[in-house]
């Protein structure tokens, strides 16, 4: 059940059309703007139009360089805004005389006590704790508060007074680039270099310079510094929301505008070169006409563009259903190349967002998806879908020529590259192909526009960047589309046709008839393939994985029986026959268990399609008389052969077994056994689910005919030949 619903959405029609959707909206959404989608111009090309007109009047765009560089001249003459905080250093000095009570009276509470050597709960350390409470305890004359108060707090105070009379600011929150910064009180700015204001530790040494000159002892004086040092902060605040504040303010102050078109005044005349400044001029009416369009203005576009898209992909779409129609009817392959545009044009779509002064178009890979599909499928859908890629690209790109012309060039040398390939390291053949294309098209469209060496030599170095990445990007991405998607591609078959595979390995070792049998008909199903240009490579393939069923039990098979001791003697015909289709059975389990691809499991059954077990049908009839005998008991279980590859594989199964048990064969006798054979599945019916014409089964009966012939033919016999067949035995009696 899971299956067939699995089949139906593989082939539905409303899946197709929801995919296509999908694609088409996703790739409209990222279409430029309005004014981007008419043609595109470069500087140095002719414009070959009519004189262009302003329409109405419209402001002259800036180069967006020159604008850039402006905006940052505009930032560099801003200067970092600080708040004053005026109310800073009377606010210390109060934290200060407060704190000078309650070390008066912590030092008094201690002093009282016999045992004094306790640590202090003061911010203080323990040395300048200690000194203060000494120096207390040596005048017994005076109270502890009048000899701090007179002596040493006073005196701070006043330190302290004098030093919070600068600017102080803390010098970690000062941004680097700047020498100057500005002072805001109220609403007033004052721009005072740096190194003109104070810091938190330049007032920290005037306080201690100031503390020295004082008439005390160095171990008080070396305490009061740490004591003071606590009360000095910065009265000078840097304010980043108000510099950011400032900053912005600077840069909507630089105008994006150097000019004006008044209207009817002529942007350029025909046949005029186009200018840095005429392009500019035609850039910003552009933008200016996009910006008068409306709401519904912006929908009938939306809807232009959706129309643009879908006739472009129509015309692949046609391709398919007349000339691909077993991708047409896949979803699955319909996804993978839904997938394949809308990525595309998503790396086109973000490129686009980046303004920088490099040709950053060419780093969107069209040769990697040319080659990817040229790989998955053949080279015609490369090229159709290449052409396809371009034009939506170039759209993208603001229709521009020149972009669509360069990769449709090298996308299409790239499919012809990996049109044949045999093998994954040949895809690496594909960088010069890539290169050779895209230097091609730089160099002819840089002479035409007189662009400078410098200009082509960049381009240039970027084109050979994406024709050394493509090669690399195809083989991971392939490898990737084949497990996800569950494709079999030409670099598969290639692999699978490896003897030290290990179901080929399994075969030559257990069922060395089979083997040779399977080989045989390889090399005629890849003839016979090349002659009506089917897939040589995937009939070869499926010829020598179509009996792998047989390494399960292969003495059951007359091929494999050397001591001709045959087991199906002592059977009867329905034993025999169970015996012989369950080898059908046994090879898509093993197919299945080693991952084999569909389209090779399919070889499996479809060799034998329903065709009836002869021997065995004719064994029955003597046994049991003809009335009594069904038929289709007798039968494989199909399904019959769908593809020119499945039908030259039953053909060449039939024919390489009926040829080699022939005596005396002759190029007359080959040719009427294969003909008869051909005939024998035409009448039973075999081919008709498959795309296969009479002419294909003639040159596919000239092909087999053709190397039968040459494998059968007769050879002179040895001198002593006759001495040579006796047994060794014999000749030792």
């Amino acid at each position: 059940m899971a299956k067939k619903v699995e089949i139906k959405y593989r082939t539905s029609l409303r899946v197709k059309l929801i995919i296509g959707i999908v694609m088409v909206l996703l790739i409209a959404l990222m279409f430029p703007k309005g004014e981007s989608i008419e043609s595109e111009v470069a500087v140095g090309s002719i414009w070959i139009h009519d004189d262009l007109i302003a329409p109405f009047s419209f402001p002259i765009l800036k180069d967006p360089e020159a604008y850039k560089a402006q905006v940052k001249a505009a930032k560099g003459n801003i200067y970092p805004v600080y708040l004053k905080k005026i109310d800073t250093g009377q606010r210390a000095i109060d934290s200060l005389k407060n704190y000078d009570k309650f070390l008066i009276k912590y030092i008094e509470s201690s002093s009282r006590k016999e045992d004094s050597t306790g640590l202090n709960p003061t911010f203080l350390s323990y040395e300048s704790f200690k000194t203060f409470r000494n120096f207390a305890k040596e005048d017994k004359r005076n109270s502890i508060q009048n000899i701090f108060t007179r002596l040493i707090f006073l005196p701070t105070e006043d330190i302290l007074e004098s030093v919070y009379h600068s600017n102080i600011i803390d010098t970690t929150q000062t941004p680097s680039l700047h020498d100057s910064i500005a002072i805001r009180t109220g609403n007033i700015d004052q721009i005072e270099n740096i190194r003109d204001i104070g810091n938190i530790g330049s007032m920290q040494v005037k306080a201690e310079n100031a503390i020295h000159k004082l008439p005390l002892t160095p171990e008080i004086k070396k305490a009061l510094y740490e004591y003071i040092g606590h009360f000095i902060y910065a009265n000078v605040i840097f304010s980043p929301d108000l510099t950011k504040e400032e900053t912005n303010q600077a840069v909507s102050n630089v105008s994006r505008y150097s000019g004006i078109v008044n209207e009817n005044e002529r942007i350029i005349a025909k046949h005029d070169r186009i200018t840095k400044e005429a392009k500019l001029k035609i850039d910003s009416y552009k933008a200016a006409k996009g910006d008068r369009v409306g709401s519904e203005g912006n929908l009938l576009q939306f809807l232009g563009k959706i129309l643009h898209i879908s006739s472009l992909l129509t015309l692949l779409v046609i391709y398919l259903f007349l000339f691909r129609k077993k991708i047409f009817h896949d979803n699955i392959k319909i996804l993978l190349l839904a997938l394949n545009f809308v990525f595309i044009s998503f790396i086109a779509y973000m490129i686009n967002q980046v303004s920088v002064d490099f040709p950053l178009q060419f780093l969107i890979f069209v040769p990697v998806s040319s080659m990817l599909l040229t790989i998955i499928f053949d080279s015609r859908v490369g090229f159709y879908c290449t052409v396809i890629t371009v034009l939506i690209l170039g759209a993208l790109r603001s229709n521009d020529y020149t972009f669509a012309v360069m990769n449709l060039f090298a996308g299409v040398l790239s499919v012809f590259s990996v049109r044949d390939i045999k093998n994954r390291s040949q895809i690496f053949r594909s960088f010069l192909f890539v290169l050779i294309g895209y230097l091609t098209t730089i160099l002819a469209f840089g002479l035409e526009r007189f662009a400078p060496l410098n200009q082509i030599l960049i381009e240039s170095a970027f084109a050979g960047t994406n024709a050394l990445i493509s090669p690399v990007l195809t083989y991971g991405l392939l490898i990737f589309f084949e497990k996800i998607f569950k494709i079999t591609t030409d670099l598969t078959l290639v692999e699978l046709s490896n003897f030290d595979r290990p179901l080929l390995k399994d075969l030559a070792r257990r069922a060395p008839g089979t083997f040779n049998h399977s080989m045989t008909m390889g090399t005629l199903a890849e003839a016979a393939a090349e002659s009506i240009r089917a897939n040589p490579l995937m009939a070869r393939v499926g010829a020598y994985y179509h009996d792998i069923g047989k390494t399960i039990m292969p003495q059951n098979f007359v091929e494999n029986q050397l001591n001709n001791l045959n087991v199906h003697e002592n059977l009867s015909p329905e034993e025999s026959v169970s015996l012989i289709v369950k080898h059908v059975k046994e090879g898509i389990v093993l197919g299945e268990e080693y991952r084999l691809p569909k389209e090779i499991i399919d070889f499996i059954p479809m060799h034998h399609g329903t065709t009836v077990i002869s021997y065995f049908y004719d064994k029955a009839k003597k046994l049991y008389g003809e009335g009594k005998v069904d038929i289709d008991n007798y039968r494989y279980p199909g399904p019959k052969p769908n593809t020119k590859e499945t039908v030259i594989v039953m053909l060449a199964d039939g024919c390489e077994s009926a040829v080699r048990s022939i005596e005396d064969p002759d190029p007359l006798k080959v040719e009427n056994v294969i003909g008869h054979i051909i005939q024998t599945r035409i009448d039973e019916n075999q081919l008709d689910d498959a795309p296969i014409t009479f002419h294909d089964l003639t040159r596919i009966k000239e092909s087999f005919t053709s190397i039968l012939v040459g494998q059968r033919h007769h050879r002179i016999r040895y001198p002593k030949q006759d001495e040579l067949e006796k047994s060794t035995d014999e000749k030792l009696e």
